[in-house]
């Protein structure tokens, strides 16, 4: 269903367990910079008023994951402390030149939320297989059936706005990009590290 070219090992959710104090601490950065992904589109893209409505929605959403991420973090006695870089997200960010038209910056910007989120649900449905922790385990269960929503809505918004052929095959190219950065991540108590 996500068209991930590279699967997550699934040794990963072993490093996950030995550290869930700096994943829950990730995650929570992750839902912010997912709200402020949305807000941001809005701000940047006001005219289209169906993807105003869609981010929204998605940016309330979002926060209202950072809270249920950053409520499990003070249950279990942790400090949210401060954001790390995102390794793949900054590598992800390379794929795609800088300028262009606006329809092609919002296409853009519409796969690369679109990838993140589909690798981010893939990494949650891991975490509720996984994780020895059952509450954990059905909180990320739940968030990865929204987090495939997520991935759809930007999926379809692009081609919605670019043309359909070129925005494919762009998503394919995308796709295969990302599984080269997925060769060198996957060993850090990270969402998509």
């Amino acid at each position: 269903m996500l068209g991930l070219k590279l699967p997550t090992d699934p040794r990963w959710v072993n490093i996950v367990e030995k550290n869930i104090e700096e994943i829950l601490i990730d995650h929570a950065y992750c839902e912010q910079k997912a709200a402020s992904t949305a807000i941001s589109l809005i701000v940047s893209f006001p005219e289209y008023t169906e993807l105003v409505e869609e981010m929204i929605a998605l940016s309330r959403e979002e926060m209202g994951h950072f809270k249920m991420v950053h409520d499990r973090i003070i249950t279990r006695g942790i400090v949210l402390g401060r954001d790390r870089k995102d390794e793949y997200v900054v590598e992800l960010l390379k794929f795609f030149p800088k300028g262009g038209s606006r329809t092609n910056q919002l296409v853009h910007r519409l796969l690369y939320a679109g990838l993140i989120e589909a690798r981010s649900c893939e990494r949650f449905r891991l975490l509720s297989e996984e994780l020895e922790d059952k509450e954990l385990a059905e909180f990320y269960h739940k968030l990865m059936v929204s987090e495939a929503g997520h991935y759809t809505m930007f999926l379809k918004f692009a081609r919605k706005y670019g043309n359909r052929e070129e925005v494919d095959k762009k998503w394919e190219d995308l796709l295969a990009y990302e599984a080269q950065i997925m060769k060198n991540l996957g060993k850090k108590e990270s969402i998509h590290g």
